[in-house]
């Protein structure tokens, strides 16, 4: 189900550093690591959580940044699969 404004608004308060692109309906957040191996390491981590999920992110990589955008396509929009996932990313990156 496709959260409201408010309620994405107050879900995203929990997650530093993820933001709300209106343009694609989507949450967003871009990490840095050490170097092209530690960002890889990373991704492979995030894609078995994804995989478990059966949620993907839509990503991309440049040497050591790792860029992340949510969205629930089915809804049109962020749910609470994009939270929940968003918040697995970020333990991982801790």
């Amino acid at each position: 189900m496709l959260l409201t404004d408010g309620i994405r608004e107050e879900r995203l308060k929990a997650l530093a550093g993820w933001t709300y692109d209106p343009d694609v309906r989507a949450i967003r957040r871009s990490f840095r690591f050490a170097d092209f191996a530690e960002a890889f390491a990373f991704m492979t981590r995030v894609a078995l959580l994804a995989e478990k999920a059966d949620h993907h992110p839509e990503w991309t990589n440049v040497w050591s940044r790792v860029d992340i955008a949510l969205t629930t396509h089915d809804a049109g929009g962020v749910t609470e699969r994009d939270i929940a996932l968003a918040a697995a990313i970020d333990a991982i990156a801790a």
